[in-house]
């Protein structure tokens, strides 16, 4: 009897000592990504169990990681610094082992998978809360924002010449992203606007890979190619006019079911929550990530430090980015990128840097 009260007194201190609208919502989206795959792939196959476990590790993770004082991150340059090349070693081991449709993204060993992308996205956000925090006063002088530049080329890099174009305008968001909100002038921020036109255009004439190029031009027109670039788009928008209101049903969606839909497991998992939940669930879906990005920035405004209040920002950026730009690639708005939608793209990845990153946020909210 003992026990069992010291448990729940344990537990109750700790809801009291988190941000508990938070980790509520993050569970809620997580297991609700479960269902969902449930609905893609059914019984059949390791997805739906392997989701499960995936979303299981992810919340131990994240309870984990709240425990871990983020002061060691504050105070530490070498702790970073180490997490930061570690993530690019990482990041350089794709290249040993096969590619998936044509990208060394991944780290491939018998069944495990593992993207080291989005690994070095938490990295990077750690290091730039670091970086920009010690220097807040002085983020005028250009030479900062020029050694930021460099802990964000050089992963960026490696990215693109795996080439995943996707996570590289993520990096790219972060990075601009903590750039403001460290406080940059408007003189720097034209500068580097008129730097990153300029990459953008040497980009496009002598980085970008061919078919990179078809899926944006199929983006701008879909239909002058709907069986060859445009098809993925097309399909897509069927399945979000499919779901209507009130959505087809789980497991019900035809276009998923039918092997239409391209990828409804991870690029257009999107698509297929609208087949199956219909606007009611994608709403539900957007709002439950507005809110946690929302208690996100709530407890970096209450943080008590420069560190806090930027690494709030850098995974409020991070979330939003991959749901925008998810959201934005399933309906049209933006050109297929291949990047995964936050708590709903089956893989763990992406799912697992998350949730070390809101156990880092509770860390916060816990010690600040």
């Amino acid at each position: 009897m003992a026990l069992k009260n010291n448990f729940k007194n344990t537990i109750r201190q700790y809801s009291r000592a988190i941000d508990m609208p938070l980790f509520a919502t993050t569970v809620a989206i997580s297991f609700f990504g479960v269902i969902n795959m449930f609905g893609i792939a059914g019984w059949e196959g390791p997805f739906f169990e392997k989701q499960l476990i995936l979303v299981l590790i992810g919340i131990a993770v994240m309870i984990l990681f709240s425990f871990f004082n983020f002061r060691y991150f504050k105070n530490s340059s070498i702790l970073v610094f180490a997490l930061y090349i570690f993530s690019l070693l990482l990041l350089a081991f794709p290249s040993f082992f096969q590619s998936i449709r044509g990208v060394n993204s991944w780290i491939i060993i018998g069944n495990f998978t593992l993207e080291p992308s989005e690994l070095m996205k938490l990295a990077f956000i750690i290091v730039m809360a670091k970086y920009f925090s010690q220097r807040h006063i002085h983020i005028h002088q250009f030479r900062h924002i020029f050694v930021s530049g460099i802990y964000y080329a050089v992963p960026a890099a490696m990215i693109i010449s795996q080439p995943d174009l996707g996570s590289a305008i993520i990096f790219t968001l972060i990075w601009f992203g903590m750039l403001i909100a460290s406080g940059i002038n408007k003189k720097q921020l034209g500068i580097l606007a008129a730097v990153g036109l300029c990459i953008l255009i040497i980009g496009w004439v002598f980085v970008l890979k061919p078919y990179q190029k078809s899926r944006i031009i199929s983006f701008l027109d879909p239909y002058g190619d709907p069986k060859g670039t445009g098809y993925n788009l097309i399909q897509s928008k069927i399945a979000i006019g499919n779901g209507y209101i009130w959505g087809e049903g789980l497991g019900r969606g035809s276009q998923t079911n039918l092997g239409f839909l391209p990828e409804p497991k991870n690029d257009f998992v999107f698509s297929a929550v609208a087949e199956q939940f219909g606007l009611l669930g994608i709403t539900g879906i957007l709002a439950a990530i507005a809110h946690i990005i929302s208690r996100i920035l709530n407890v970096g405004l209450r943080a008590g430090s420069n560190f806090g209040k930027l690494f709030s920002i850098g995974m409020a950026i991070f979330i939003f980015a991959h749901a925008f730009v998810g959201a934005g690639v399933n309906v049209g708005l933006l050109p297929v990128t291949g990047i995964p939608f936050p708590f709903l793209s089956y893989g763990g990845s992406n799912l697992i840097s998350i949730m070390i990153g809101l156990g880092i946020i509770q860390s916060i909210k816990r010690y600040s």
